[in-house]
C-alpha cells in the first residue's frame, strides 16, 4: 500500500512516532514515543534538551524516508517494515 512521505512526516510532526505508526511499524514509533516522553521528563537535566529534540526530529525524517521505501518497494519491501 502506498505511503504519503509527507504525511508521514508531519504525523511525527505532531506526534513522534505517529508517522512510523502510519507506515506500519508499529514497534518502532512505540520506541520513539517512549523516548520523547522519556526525553520530555529529562528536560530538567540538560540531557533531555538535547535528546527530546534529536529523538523528535529524528522521528520526522525516518517517517518520511520509510514512506518512500515502501512506496519504492525497496530493501526489505512493505512487509519488511511492518511492526519495527
Amino acid at each position: 500500500m502506498q505511503k504519503n512521505p509527507g504525511l508521514a512526516a508531519v504525523l511525527s510532526f505532531f506526534i513522534t512516532g505517529l508517522g512510523q505508526i502510519y507506515n506500519g511499524q508499529i514497534g518502532k514509533g512505540i520506541a520513539l514515543f517512549v523516548g520523547a516522553v522519556v526525553s520530555g521528563l529529562l528536560c530538567a537535566v540538560v540531557i533531555g534538551f538535547i535528546l527530546l529534540p534529536a529523538v523528535w526530529l529524528y522521528g520526522i525524517y525516518d517517517a518520511y524516508r520509510t514512506a518512500e521505501k515502501i512506496n519504492r518497494g525497496a530493501g526489505e519491501g512493505a512487509e519488511g517494515y511492518a511492526g519495527r
